[in-house]
């Protein structure tokens, strides 16, 4: 059951990770179908696991009464005669075998899951740690491959990367395609090294490689210090702005000051509500994509690192935009004496870079400084205007007070700032019930459930438990000295009528205990589903995925299986 719950899971997962995508398209009821498919498939072996505890109900509720029977009819065929202390102690005796036997199915149950739960983080936590000789964090490496190889001065915070072969990590046994061929180059501290090429060449692939995302399958990568990485798709977590750019390191006031103001995003907290405490939503779906660009590079810039690996981030911004970030923020006083690498084919980017590496094919075609770059065929790469092509000093030096005026109203006029009405849409807290339940939750179930197989649960339970007052009573008859009778058959065929009509009754309200169940579970998970897929847009805005998932998963296993516990 638990691999069909877990392609549901999956299903569900992959339906709230593209909600937006079905609304617009309309693809409502193909992914209920799907959904619901996965869920009748799980739903055969709920069924066959209900109607086995409803087994399991039935011998330990019939315990007691199946037990007096048989012992005392034995007792009393071998010729003693019953008395009120033994009788009594026996029953008592009975009873306590209710709990244990009881508790024994869910404890096997559990033993199963845990097992298979046991299995599968077994196979996770069991897996190799990414520790590659090929990939060192040593400044001892690094001082000798300088000392050895080149003629520069050493500094620590570089990275050397020498015949370089890499893959994209795989768990199969099909041999992995290898992305990056023959990879050699040396970074020294604080250079800006642009790193262009065509769609494909390689770019992003030699980024995460530096930061280990890849497998090396020959060479090495030698790097020291701390580097920080933004990648093409930012990561937004679900928290204020100010929570996304601290990520858990303590407030500079200056410096996080400086950050937002080099990253344009002063002007979008000027526009927010709560300023830089306004809530984001999860995955940042309440802000633009430049914003989400922009909040991902003044991370990385607060945390003050000393390689920095940007990854085409500025083409997610306006020309306009994307030249203030790169003198204040790339090229900025914060960035003095760090190691930059930008994927790009911003031409104002290229023609500020310190070096320029060419990537194609996932070889590195040619490496080395603008103006041996210009010389090269590899120019024509990205066609570049003379006219648009302005080094970093020179932007500097020619750009006034009145930059900062027009990136501004630059900014507010394209549109990348969160509208007042986008930030109420927070998210919403969870509301939690504490106490008894109440009595409409029990009306629904039991119309989840169905009325006519409530009020056969009812009767069944009745009866039986009369059935089971019924024996006992007996019982204290049979014993009684002033009965004035001792024919044996007689209290022994009594007996065995009242053992017989509880084992039926006890029977009859294990079953339909467990089909009201398994009914109300189908009836909650189409009323869930059915909910879930009507709910607008904002619905998912304010909720995040997991609080949704969560209720898909952990709240219907609930229904699916509490009910039978206590029946």
């Amino acid at each position: 059951m638990m691999k069909q719950k877990d392609e549901r899971i999956s299903c569900a997962g992959e339906l709230l990770a593209h909600i937006r995508t079905v609304k617009m398209y309309s693809w409502d009821k193909l992914f209920t179908q799907r959904l619901n498919k996965r869920r009748e498939l799980e739903v055969k072996h709920l069924a066959t696991r209900k109607y086995l505890d409803a087994w399991c109900v039935y011998f330990w509720a019939t315990t007691p009464t199946l037990f007096s029977l048989f012992t005392f009819s034995i007792f009393a065929i071998m010729g003693h005669s019953l008395d009120a202390a033994t009788v009594f102690t026996c029953v008592a005796l009975f009873n306590t075998l209710i709990s244990p036997l009881n508790s024994l199915p869910w404890v096997i149950n559990g033993m199963i899951d845990s097992v298979i739960s046991s299995r599968r983080l077994h196979n996770y936590l069991s897996t190799p740690e990414h520790c590659s000789s090929e990939l060192t964090i040593s400044s001892d490496i690094v001082k000798d491959d300088f000392n050895r190889n080149t003629e520069t001065i050493y500094d620590p915070t570089t990275v050397i990367i020498r015949n370089l072969c890499c893959s994209w990590s795989s768990t199969s046994t099909v041999e992995p395609q290898i992305i990056l061929r023959d990879i050699s180059l040396q970074l020294q501290k604080g250079l800006f090294i642009a790193i262009v090429g065509e769609v494909g060449s390689g770019k992003s692939s030699l980024l995460n490689s530096i930061i280990g995302e890849m497998s090396v399958i020959s060479g090495s990568i030698n790097s020291c210090g701390s580097i920080a990485y933004v990648p093409q798709v930012p990561w937004i977590l679900s928290g204020s702005l100010r929570d996304n750019i601290l990520l858990g390191k303590g407030f500079d006031t200056r410096r996080y000051e400086e950050v937002i103001q080099a990253c344009t995003l002063d002007v979008d907290i000027s526009t927010m509500i709560g300023g830089d405490m306004s809530h984001i939503g999860e995955k940042g779906l309440n802000l633009s994509g430049g914003q989400r660009a922009r909040l991902a590079l003044a991370r990385a810039l607060y945390h003050d690192s000393d390689v920095y690996l940007f990854d085409d981030i500025l083409s997610a911004v306006d020309s306009e935009v994307a030249s203030w970030i790169l003198e204040k923020a790339i090229m900025g006083p914060q960035m003095k004496r760090k190691t930059q690498l930008l994927s790009t084919h911003n031409l104002q980017a290229i023609y500020a870079a310190d070096m320029i590496v060419v990537m194609a094919n996932g070889f590195v075609k040619w490496f080395g400084t603008l103006d041996s770059f210009l010389a090269t065929p590899y120019s024509k790469i990205s066609n570049p205007d003379s006219s648009s092509a302005v080094s970093a000093t020179s932007s500097q030096k020619n750009k006034g007070p009145s930059t900062s005026e027009f990136n501004t109203k630059d900014v507010l006029d394209n549109g990348s700032v969160v509208d007042q009405e986008e930030q109420r849409d927070q998210t919403e807290a969870e509301g939690r019930k504490e106490g008894k339940v109440e009595i409409i939750v029990y009306k629904k179930y039991a119309t989840l459930a169905g009325w006519s197989m409530v009020f056969l649960i009812f009767v069944s339970a009745f009866l039986m438990q009369a059935s089971r007052n019924g024996n006992d009573l007996w019982l204290t008859y049979w014993v009684d000295s002033s009965s004035g009778t001792n024919n044996t058959r007689f209290y022994l065929t009594i007996l065995a009528g009242f053992g017989i009509i509880n084992s039926f009754f006890t029977l009859g309200r294990a079953f339909s205990f467990a089909y009201g169940g398994l009914c109300a579970a189908i009836q909650i998970h189409a009323d869930l589903l059915g909910s879930l897929i009507g709910a607008p847009v904002s619905f998912f805005d304010q909720n995040p995925s997991g609080r949704i998932l969560n209720r898909l998963v952990c709240q219907e296993s609930s229904a699916n299986s509490a009910i039978q516990k206590h029946p």
